[in-house]
């Protein structure tokens, strides 16, 4: 019969209260208990803790098991497949579910309860299995956290890179403008210069052409501009505005490229024109004569800005 001293070991050896109850309940005693609990152990809560399937005994629903002779009292329970013997109904109707056999009888035989060195060396065992069990638990939750961080780690470098990319292509797009608005700017100013100039002009052809009247001579024919020189003597090539592309030499440590640019291409879309090329990765350019380095902050500027027109041989870091 189930005490409450029962209860209270299976509390101290760590089951839950419900499941430790329900094994009290179940098989009569602590020996009856420990093993419903080693053979539920992997079973849900909710599942056990259902009512029990009736088994039929055999093919016929009202077929009573062999009477005790008379006089004779029953102590313990047999299963006739198996021969294995149980205190309780409940340990055997437990034992009909999980293997199956149905052919159960009364016996006279009166099974010795445990001793307290077969209740120690039980629960040593029972202990023992536990631990195993929650060990290979604990050890697949690693196995589990480890895959988990694998896979938040890949997530996020992809993610990463595909932020890096699109940051890549925003600054090319942004170059891109700001070289377009620089362009216009450009074009607007000479515009009003030429306007200016041909005002200008104007206004001192018909000043000119006031006073000849005045005076009663004939105006003076207009006289073309002369061209601004470039430089104090003759000019042997044309300025470096003149050019619309520069001829750039990239020493990197994985080799030399020559690549035309056009001259409004900023060094930022050099180093990615390069990295495509060739897998360099640039964080500055040095250019030795003039002894000069590029940085980042410069990877704005266009290459006309920088002077690297209509030529340039640039050192890449």
């Amino acid at each position: 019969m189930a005490t409450s001293s029962d209860l209270s070991v299976l509390l101290d050896m760590g089951f839950d209260r419900e499941r430790a109850e329900l094994a009290v309940k179940k098989s009569g005693g602590l020996q009856g208990a420990l093993e419903w609990l080693e053979q539920t152990q992997d079973k849900p809560f909710d599942e056990i803790s259902g009512p029990s399937k009736a088994v039929p005994e055999d093919d016929d629903p009202d077929a009573e098991p062999p009477a005790l002779n008379p006089g004779e009292v029953a102590r313990s329970l047999v299963c006739n497949d198996c021969g294995k013997r149980f205190r309780s109904e409940a340990q055997a109707s437990f034992h009909g579910e999980k293997s199956g056999h149905v052919n159960f009888a009364e016996s006279t035989e009166e099974i010795a309860p445990l001793t307290e060195e077969e209740k120690k060396a039980k629960l040593a065992e029972l202990r023992e299995k536990l631990a195993a069990k929650r060990a290979t638990m604990t050890d697949q939750d690693k196995i589990d956290k480890k895959k988990n961080e694998d896979i938040r780690k890949k997530s996020t470098k992809e993610t990463q890179d595909i932020k890096e990319d699109l940051q890549k292509k925003e600054q090319i797009k942004e170059a891109a403008a700001k070289r377009r608005e620089k362009q216009a700017e450009v074009v607007a100013k000479e515009k009003i210069k030429a306007k200016i100039a041909a005002d200008k002009e104007e206004r001192r052809v018909k000043a000119e052409k006031e006073k000849a009247e005045r005076e009663g001579r004939a105006a003076p024919a207009p006289v073309a501009a002369a061209p601004i020189p470039t430089t104090s003597g003759p000019v042997s090539s044309k300025p470096a505005s003149a050019y619309t592309e520069t001829r750039l030499r990239l020493q990197t440590s994985n080799g030399n490229v020559q690549k035309s640019f056009s001259v409004d291409t900023t060094l930022f879309e050099v180093a990615a024109a390069l990295s495509e090329e060739s897998g360099f990765q640039a964080q500055s350019f040095v250019q030795n004569y003039p002894k000069k380095v590029y940085e980042q902050m410069d990877f704005g500027q266009t290459l006309k800005e920088l002077g690297l027109v209509p030529s340039a041989s640039l050192i890449v870091r």
